[in-house]
C-alpha cells in the first residue's frame, strides 16, 4: 500500500510522479499517478540533432565509419518541452508531482569537466572525441578486442560475468578509443559518466553514479573496477581511469539521490525539492513497468534494438550474455542481460532497399505505411514459403557473439525473391536470434519461465506470432506503450516514499496482458528446420574471418576516398 502522501501536496490533489524516457531519437515524459500506475497524460520532444553519424555539428569534416554521437542540449530541451507538456496534458496541478526518474539509453556516454560540462560545450567542440558517444557508437571495436585478449591473458575475474568478452559500446572501449585517438580531449575529460548520470546531475546539481549502467556497462563487480594494473598494460596513460574519471559512490535504483533543483525546476515546471531517482537504463527500468521483476520472467524491450533482461536467484556466468549484476534490475536478485545490436532499425532498412513504385502505390491506395503493406503481404506466406534465411547482424552481433564488426548475412536470394520475402526473413532472423540467447541462458543455469515483451514492436502482430511460433512458447505483452517512462515513474513513486520499494511498487503501478500469443504446432516444427538452417549460417561466420576482411576492405577504400 501506497505511505501517506508528502508534505505540500495541494489540497485533493493525488500524489504523482514524472517518468522520463531518453531514447535514440527522441524523448518523452508521461505523468503517473502513484495510487495504481494510471497514465494521465505523455508527451513527445524529438531531438533536433537525431543521431550524429555524417558531419559533426558545426564542422564539414565527415565522420568516420561506425561512429555515432550525439547533441547534450537535445537531452536538457525534453526536460524544458516534453516534461512541461505532459504535465499540462495531464491536467494535474504541477504541485501534485512528488518525484522525478530517468532513463536513457545504453551506453550512452560522455567526457565531462569536473563540474559535469560536456566537452562538446568548450574551447574542444570541434572534436569528435569531445562528443557523447551513443549507445550504437562501434568503432571502438579494436579496444574492446583488446580489453578482452588482455583480460583472458591475464586471468582477470570479472570477465566471466560479461559472458567473455566486454562489448565495444561500453564505457572502457569507448574511452580507451578516445585515448588512443584524442589524447588531448582525454586528458580534459574529468569525468567519464554515462547519460543517464548526467541528466540526474544536471535536475539535481549533484554528481551521481548508478548501480545498473556502472555494473553492466562499466565492469564495476564485486566492489570495485578493474584493477589499475590491468589498465596500464592495455595502455600506460589509461591505469587511473577508474579512478579519476569513473570512481563515484554508486546509487540503488529507486533510492532518491537528490532533489529538484531550482533552475530544474524552471525548466519542467515542477516544485523544486521533490525527490529525483537514480539513473537507469531505459530496458532495466522497463522490467517494472512490465511487471517482470520476479526470477524467470525475461523481458524483450523491442525497439531501434532489443534488449534481454531477466532477473535470477543464482549467479552464473554465461558465455556471450551482455553482463550479470547483483541488484542491476532490482534489489535482491542477479539481473542478467543480453541484446541484439539491431531489429527495428533492420525492418526500416528493408524499406530503403528497392521497394518497387507499385508498393508505395498500394501503400497509398490502402491507407498502411510500408511496414503494414509488408507485413500484409508477408503474413500471407507460409512459414518457409521465402526460401531464405537471414543472419539478424546488419548492425554487428551483441549477443551472444559480442562482435560488432560482424555484418549480416542473406541466404537463398533468387530473381524471384520480393520485398515481403525479406522483411518476412528478417522479423524471422530477429526471432531465432532471441531464441538463441534463451537457449544460452537456459543451458547456463538459468531459469526461462515466461517471455514478456516491451517496446513499439509489441504492436506487430505478425512479428509476435513469429516470436511465439520460433520460441514454441506464450508472449505476454506490457500493457503500457511507455514503457521505460513508466518503470522510471515507478522508480521515482519509490525515490519520493510513496511505496517503500521497487517490487511494492511494481505490484501497484505495473501492468501486462499474460500470454496474448501463443505458438501453433506446425508453425513450430517448420521454424525448427529454419532456425536449424540459422545456426548452420550462425556458426559459419561467427569467427567474423570474412566478414571481417569485407569490412577491412570496405574501411581503406572510405579512407582512400
Amino acid at each position: 500500500m501506497p505511505l501517506s502522501a508528502p508534505a505540500g501536496l495541494p489540497r485533493g490533489a493525488e500524489p504523482c510522479t514524472v517518468g522520463i524516457d531518453f531514447g535514440t531519437l527522441s524523448g518523452r515524459a508521461v505523468v503517473v499517478r502513484v495510487r495504481d500506475g494510471e497514465e494521465l497524460a505523455s508527451a513527445v520532444h524529438e531531438y533536433r540533432h537525431g543521431v550524429i553519424e555524417e558531419r559533426l555539428p558545426g564542422t564539414d569534416a565527415p565522420l568516420p565509419p561506425d561512429w555515432a554521437l550525439q547533441h547534450p542540449e537535445d537531452w536538457v530541451d525534453v526536460l524544458r518541452e516534453a516534461v512541461p507538456a505532459a504535465v499540462a496534458a495531464a491536467g494535474i496541478d504541477p504541485g501534485a508531482v512528488v518525484g522525478v526518474a530517468t532513463d536513457f539509453t545504453a551506453c550512452t556516454v560522455l567526457p565531462t569537466l569536473a563540474d559535469g560540462t560536456p566537452l562538446a560545450r568548450t574551447s574542444l567542440s570541434g572534436r569528435p572525441h569531445a562528443w557523447p558517444k551513443l549507445w550504437k557508437h562501434h568503432a571502438a571495436q579494436p579496444q574492446a578486442d583488446r580489453i578482452n585478449a588482455l583480460a583472458h591473458e591475464r586471468g582477470e575475474p570479472w570477465i566471466g560475468r560479461y559472458g567473455g568478452k566486454i562489448s565495444a559500446e561500453w564505457q572502457f572501449a569507448k574511452a580507451l578509443q578516445v585515448l588512443e585517438e584524442d589524447a588531448e580531449v582525454y586528458a580534459a575529460c574529468a569525468r567519464w559518466i554515462e547519460a543517464a548520470d548526467w541528466i540526474v546531475w544536471q535536475l539535481t546539481g549533484e554528481e551521481s553514479r548508478n548501480t545498473c549502467t556502472a555494473g553492466y556497462k562499466g565492469i564495476h563487480q564485486d566492489g570495485r573496477y578493474p584493477d589499475e594494473e590491468y589498465l596500464a598494460a592495455l595502455n600506460p596513460a589509461f591505469a587511473d581511469f577508474a579512478r579519476t574519471r569513473l570512481e563515484f559512490p554508486l546509487s540503488p535504483l529507486g533510492s532518491r539521490v537528490g532533489s529538484l533543483t531550482e533552475e530544474a525546476a524552471a525548466w519542467t515546471g515542477l516544485r523544486p525539492g521533490i525527490a529525483v531517482a537514480a539513473g537507469n537504463v531505459d530496458a532495466h527500468v522497463t522490467a517494472a513497468a512490465a511487471q517482470a521483476v520476479e526470477e524467470g520472467t525475461l523481458l524483450a524491450i523491442m525497439g531501434t534494438s532489443t534488449c534481454h533482461v531477466v532477473n535470477a536467484s543464482v549467479l552464473a556466468e554465461i558465455p556471450g550474455v551482455c553482463g550479470v549484476v547483483d541488484g542491476g534490475i532490482v534489489e535482491g536478485a542477479y539481473g542478467y542481460e543480453a541484446g541484439q545490436s539491431a531489429v527495428g532499425d533492420i525492418f526500416a532498412w528493408v524499406l530503403r532497399q528497392g521497394v518497387p513504385r507499385e508498393y508505395y502505390a498500394e501503400a497509398a491506395e490502402r491507407g498502411e505505411d510500408l511496414h503494414e503493406l509488408l507485413t500484409r503481404r508477408a503474413a500471407a506466406q507460409p512459414v518457409g514459403a521465402h526460401g531464405l534465411v537471414a543472419l539478424d547482424w546488419l548492425n554487428g552481433n551483441r549477443s551472444v557473439l559480442v562482435d560488432h564488426h560482424l555484418s549480416g548475412v542473406v541466404v537463398g536470394l533468387t530473381l524471384a525473391t520480393r520485398p515481403e520475402d525479406l522483411y518476412r526473413a528478417m522479423l524471422e532472423a530477429t526471432a531465432f536470434g532471441t531464441r538463441l540467447i534463451v537457449e544460452t541462458l537456459e543451458s547456463g543455469g538459468v531459469p526461462v519461465r515466461e517471455f514478456v515483451v516491451a517496446g513499439g514492436l509489441a504492436r506487430n502482430e505478425l512479428l509476435m506470432r513469429i516470436y511465439a511460433d520460433v520460441l514454441r512458447r506464450p508472449v505476454s505483452v506490457a500493457a503500457s506503450r511507455q514503457g521505460p517512462a513508466l518503470g522510471s515513474a515507478i522508480h521515482a513513486a519509490v525515490a519520493a516514499g510513496a511505496h517503500p520499494d521497487v517490487r511494492t511498487a511494481t505490484a501497484a503501478m505495473g501492468r501486462v496482458r499474460r500470454d496474448v500469443h501463443r505458438p501453433d504446432a506446425a508453425r513450430a516444427d517448420a521454424y525448427d528446420a529454419l532456425f536449424a538452417e540459422y545456426r548452420l549460417l550462425h556458426d559459419r561466420f561467427a569467427d567474423g574471418g570474412q566478414l571481417h576482411r569485407l569490412r577491412a576492405l570496405r574501411d581503406t577504400a572510405l579512407a582512400a576516398d
